[in-house]
């Protein structure tokens, strides 16, 4: 098992444990249901990919993903959302987002984004 981890954010279970099932015979997968306990248990951890979902019950994705890289983060970052129209490319820019996905997801095209830009980190972290 590759040891890269991918934080995955996002209140619906099924989604979780579907990514849970799509990523972890790679990765090192810690699916969690809310920002809070994302920010809690990951944010000062090494952590290669965060997955997370626009719409969370206490803040939204993007500003999850701009809490964790305030707290250093350079990882990937991978935002979904079913509301596209409520994310401007000026936000998508001002926290990095790596990769921007609309519900309902084509999982095959998510699954080879994922293993393309964990393949990118993992070959520049070598060179370095």
């Amino acid at each position: 098992m590759a040891s890269q981890k991918i934080v995955i954010v996002d209140d619906d279970e099924t989604i979780r444990k579907t990514f849970f099932l799509l990523f972890s015979k790679k990765y090192r997968v810690y699916p969690v249901p809310g920002s809070k306990e994302a920010l809690a248990r990951f944010r000062h951890q090494n952590v290669d990919l965060i997955i997370a979902d626009y719409k969370l019950p206490d803040i939204n994705g993007l500003e999850l993903i701009g809490r964790f890289r305030e707290a250093g983060y350079e990882g990937e970052a991978i935002l979904i959302t079913a509301f596209p129209d409520q994310i401007s490319l000026r936000d998508l820019g001002r926290y990095a987002i790596s990769q921007f996905f609309v519900k309902p997801l084509d999982l095959d095209v998510l699954n080879k984004s994922v293993d393309r830009l964990l393949l990118l980190r993992e070959q520049l972290s070598q060179l370095a």
